[in-house]
C-alpha cells in the first residue's frame, strides 16, 4: 500500500539533489557514480516505487503511473546536469537549474505529482 510516508520522504529526498548538484558546480566533482545516478530504481523512492509492498490496483493508478514517469524523468535531468557540471560545463548546467531549465522544471512536475498522490490518500 503507497503510503504518506513514503512520499513525504521521497519529497524531502528529492529536494536535497539541487544542493548536491550546486555542489557538483561548484567542485567539479559529483559525490556518486554517474551511473547510480542515471537509475531511478536504485534510489530509495524507486525501490520502493517498485516494490511488492505497493498494492497493484495502487500501481494501476493515474497518480503511480505518473509519478513514476515524473520521477524517471528528475533522474534523467539529474543526470544532466551532473554531467555537465563535472565536464566544466557549468553555464549550461547553472542554466538547467534556474527556474525554467530542465533540472528546476522536472523537480517542481514531480514534487507535485507527489503531493497530489499524497493528497489523494487522504
Amino acid at each position: 500500500m503507497a503510503t504518506t510516508t513514503e512520499i513525504d520522504n521521497a519529497i524531502g529526498a528529492h529536494s536535497m539533489w539541487k544542493m548536491r548538484l550546486k555542489a557538483a558546480l561548484e567542485t567539479g566533482r559529483m559525490d556518486a557514480p554517474m551511473a547510480a545516478l542515471d537509475s531511478d530504481r536504485d534510489c530509495p523512492f524507486g525501490k520502493w516505487l517498485q516494490s511488492p509492498t505497493i498494492a497493484p490496483s495502487t500501481k494501476a493508478s493515474v497518480h503511480y503511473a505518473k509519478v513514476r514517469d515524473l520521477h524517471t524523468q528528475f533522474h534523467r535531468a539529474v543526470v544532466e546536469v551532473a554531467t555537465l557540471a563535472v565536464n566544466g560545463r557549468t553555464d549550461l548546467a547553472t542554466e538547467m537549474m534556474t527556474t525554467t531549465g530542465a533540472f528546476s522544471q522536472a523537480s517542481a512536475k514531480l514534487t507535485v505529482a507527489m503531493q497530489e498522490w499524497r493528497s489523494a490518500m487522504s
